[in-house]
């Protein structure tokens, strides 16, 4: 199974920026092993398990909650049974099919 899930999550109580609080669940999901992009607007994650994605979901809470009255997330999820690796896979497959398209 693959459970892939884009998410953002932040407090929104600390001004601003909020990159101080936005590396520290960035280096919560590093240290927790699960393949991740960061990008400017989110992170991608991808684990075996709904439950695993979830856990970390609370768990990058948990991070923020702390010193945060108020945190803000999104998530959107695409779970596919019999798959693995698509965090990569699925950009792979739209980069091969680039310059092809219109032969």
């Amino acid at each position: 199974m693959s459970v892939l899930m884009e998410f953002a999550i932040f407090p929104t109580d600390k001004g601003d920026s909020v990159s101080k609080q936005v590396s520290k669940v960035v280096e919560l999901i590093r240290e927790s092993g699960i393949s991740y992009q960061l990008t400017a607007m989110g992170t991608l994650i991808e684990t075996n398990a709904l439950p695993e994605a979830l856990a970390l979901i609370n768990r990058c809470y948990e991070v923020l909650e702390v010193d945060s009255d108020r945190v803000y997330c999104t998530m959107t999820m695409d779970i596919q049974k019999n798959k693995n690796n698509r965090l990569t896979r699925k950009v792979e497959s739209i980069e091969n099919k680039i310059g092809q398209v219109n032969k």
